[in-house]
């Protein structure tokens, strides 16, 4: 068996979770969480876990004199990829304007999904 700690993020009480794991890595028990959502956490962590990436790029012809545009992966995508996505992103610019939501960068690294802006920049 083995033995993992984590805290919780599915709800703002951030309880400190408990997960056994058989030896194929298989969750075989989640103790400490007060509410659903820590047990939910804990087994997608522990077994597949992912991350939404926050970024942002350069913009060209801002009325604004903005330089950068914050962005981010519009779903959450598998941990092993996140340095895979700050590569795709390095050396992208984009023309203004920019609403929040624009696609910056579609498929990024082969997830399936896109990197959309969070900003409007004129």
């Amino acid at each position: 068996m083995k033995h993992k700690e984590l805290t919780c993020i599915g709800c703002p009480l951030g309880c400190r979770l408990d997960v056994l794991l058989d030896d194929t890595g298989a969750v075989t028990m989640v103790t400490g969480n007060t509410c659903p959502n820590g047990e939910k956490y804990a087994r997608k962590e522990v077994t597949s876990p992912t991350r939404i990436v926050t970024s942002s790029v350069r913009v060209y012809g801002s009325k604004m004199g903005e330089r950068m545009v914050p962005l981010k992966t519009a779903a959450d995508i598998p941990k092993s990829k996140v340095m895979d996505v700050i590569r795709d992103l390095a050396g992208v610019s984009v023309p203004c304007p920019v609403e929040i939501g624009d696609v910056i960068l579609h498929d990024v690294a082969g997830t399936g999904v896109d990197v959309i802006a969070t900003k409007h920049v004129e």
